[in-house]
């Protein structure tokens, strides 16, 4: 009987080590993929419990804020800016509101990584977009010259503005507005009509021309003042027709004093006679705030932004805004953009 010859033998081992690398390799590579799967599914559902959470702490977070206006409307007269409301909420940690008893242990808790802030603002404190186009579509001239005033302010060219007024024209139309006053020749294929101030560049506005009116600017879904508690100096100087720089800077120093209780305080803190207030486009009480939270646990922020409106003691949402946008580049995002109205 034969034997294999030395050679042979040699092969034969050569491939069964070939095939053995070439095994390992395979578990090695099922194996990780394996982990990588289990790895991102861990991941998933840790954005999605950070994110069921932050949905609860910022509903609660606005549930809160809406207490406050509440209670404010309750007391009435003026808003001011040195109200609760205006004050911001610093970037606290959640455990410091969420534990009543101080002997409890927080360490282990996830709400101990965890840092609310947020601030209140007038949004009557800034040039309303609805108070440019009345109802059947006319421009309204007082509120023109007050845009105008400001684009003055912030060096932009009036075409721009012209060109602003046009659109919100076709906008109306197109939203049927101009229909239900039984307008002639109301054309449909316009614009949409913005509900934020960022949605404006569907009307042609460029990113340069938004980032200088962002701060003052607003759109509300009704004609209103102008609170003059709590409007900037560019604001103040838009509203007010012949005032002059230092006239505004006076005024500002007497509302760091005392506040106005009515558009007649604000006259003798001029000490302008020849300055008229319109009681329709100016006022010192505000209906309409919007709300801005931050909820930062470990390494994601989720941010909300609101809309609220309020009639005396009752204070609805009108819109709300959340964005979620982990930091963590390492998590799925997913944005998450909602209105409720």
């Amino acid at each position: 009987m034969t034997q294999p010859t030395p050679r042979i033998r040699t092969g034969q081992s050569g491939a069964a080590i070939l095939m053995a690398m070439l095994t390992v390799v395979l578990v090695a590579t099922l194996a990780s993929a394996a982990l990588w799967q289990q790895w991102r599914a861990v991941e998933v559902e840790s954005a999605e419990r950070t994110r069921a959470q932050s949905s609860w702490v910022l509903t609660g977070a606005l549930d809160w804020a809406r207490l406050i206006l509440a209670e404010d409307g309750r007391r009435g007269g003026a808003d001011h800016l040195a109200e609760p409301w205006a004050m911001p909420l610093e970037q606290a940690r959640l455990s410091t509101f969420l534990a009543a008893d101080r002997s409890d242990t927080l360490a282990a808790d996830a709400s101990t990584n965890a840092f609310l802030s947020g601030q209140i603002s007038d949004l009557q404190a800034r040039l309303n977009l609805k108070n440019l186009v009345q109802d059947d579509g006319k421009v309204h001239a007082p509120t023109l010259r007050m845009w105008e005033r400001l684009f003055t302010q912030l060096g932009l060219p009036r075409a721009t503005l012209d060109r602003l007024v046009g659109q919100l024209q076709r906008a109306q139309q197109a939203s049927g507005s101009a229909a239900d006053n039984k307008v002639l020749n109301a054309s449909t294929d316009g614009p949409l009509w913005p509900q934020e101030p960022d949605q404006l560049a569907w009307l042609g506005l460029d990113p340069a021309t938004l980032a200088l009116l962002q701060d003052h600017i607003t759109v509300l879904p009704e004609r209103t003042p102008v609170n003059l508690n709590t409007a900037s100096s560019v604001v103040l100087m838009a509203c007010m027709d012949g005032v002059t720089q230092a006239d505004v800077q006076r005024l500002l120093d007497a509302r760091r004093l005392s506040h106005w209780d009515s558009l007649d305080d604000v006259k003798k803190a001029a000490k302008l006679p020849q300055l008229v207030l319109d009681t329709q486009l100016l006022s010192t009480s505000t209906r309409f705030f919007s709300l801005h939270g931050v909820l930062q646990i470990d390494s994601n922020t989720v941010q909300e932004y609101s809309v609220v409106q309020r009639d005396a003691t009752k204070v609805k949402t009108l819109w709300r805004k959340r964005p979620l946008k982990p930091t963590s580049t390492d998590a799925p995002t997913q944005p998450d953009t909602y209105n409720d109205r």
